[in-house]
């Protein structure tokens, strides 16, 4: 199934319409992976609607940039008035996915030109559900240990969200689906436990929280730092370790965590059943406080919610 199209699409300063939001086929991005992108929820909250952890990831998309020596041309605070305008000129007023995107453009070819091709950025926003399918978030899904792993220790910067770092991911993916599972997990070239495709990875254990540390071949998500704040705010113990690949068997729970993910939990690994199956006791307890940000009923006092003015599509159109 195709993106759902919205009207508009941030692109380069302005909103253009969602189908002519192109570019050209010989672009450096597309035939060298020289792009960093983020991926962003916005909620519907009791008083409108609010994009979760935006500078945090804006700031994260800065920081991808310069490892890759990509240079930005608007500044952040820029980028995080294009993604609260991409919410509200398209009237999304159940919340969205947002895809912010920063790329070399149309110059000269070769891997690294004499020339910088310019840098191109754009911002789009959709409707989006669950990421690992409906119903995931309760029931849970079973995955696989993939035979494909992370990237070595520079080799690709892992720290980074870029484009060319997520052909490993599709690896992993594509090879999960075809065995009938929902996700794959890979392992780091130590053979600890790394990541999912597409996600960070918790672990409970005699109710300790774990999760492998960041130089383990990781993204260090936002949500990840999310979940290990708020159980930390429950006194729930929270380690980051090398973890080895049959923790995953031994687990009494498991569960994913990102953007698109948002705190999905695992019900087995490898044919292997997690814990009884089914989401555990303290997954459960970190949803409800995760979701409560966006409900209400859990404190923001960490200042993540960053409220949209819905008001600027009408502005927008009165403006055209």
């Amino acid at each position: 199934m195709a993106i759902p199209a919205t009207p508009y699409i941030w692109f380069n300063g302005k909103m253009v319409p969602w189908e002519k939001a192109t570019v050209h086929v010989l672009s450096h991005a597309l035939h060298y992976a020289s792009s960093v992108f983020e991926g962003e929820r916005a909620y519907k909250v009791p008083n409108g609607v609010a994009i979760f952890r935006l500078r945090d990831h804006t700031r994260r998309l800065f920081d991808s940039a310069k490892i890759h020596r990509i240079q930005i041309p608007f500044s952040a605070d820029q980028i995080n008035d294009a993604c609260r305008e991409v919410i509200a000129v398209n009237g999304l007023t159940s919340g969205a996915y947002l895809r912010p995107i920063a790329f070399r453009g149309y110059g000269e070819i070769g891997v690294a030109p004499k020339t910088d091709p310019p840098v191109e950025v754009a911002i789009a926003a959709w409707e989006w559900g669950k990421y690992l399918g409906s119903g995931s978030e309760d029931a849970g899904v079973d995955v696989c240990v993939s035979s494909w792993q992370r990237v070595a220790g520079n080799t690709i910067p892992a720290l980074a969200k870029a484009a060319g770092n997520y052909l490993s991911s599709q690896l992993i993916s594509q090879e999960a689906h075809r065995l009938g599972f929902a996700e794959g997990i890979g392992l780091a070239p130590d053979g600890t436990v790394s990541e999912g495709a597409g996600e960070n990875l918790f672990l409970v254990k005699d109710g300790v929280l774990y999760t492998p540390g960041i130089s383990h071949s990781l993204l260090s998500g936002i949500t990840r730092n999310t979940v290990m704040t708020l159980a930390r705010e429950q006194g729930i113990d929270v380690r980051e370790i090398a973890m080895p690949r049959e923790m995953l068997y031994l687990a009494d729970e498991l569960f994913f965590t990102g953007t698109a993910a948002e705190i999905t939990p695992v019900r087995s690994v490898d044919r292997i059943m997690v814990g009884a199956a089914k989401r555990g006791p303290i997954t459960e307890k970190l949803q409800r406080a995760f979701f409560g940000l966006f409900s209400g009923t859990t404190t923001d006092k960490w200042g993540w919610l960053d409220a949209v003015d819905m008001k600027q599509k009408a502005r927008v159109a009165a403006a055209s």
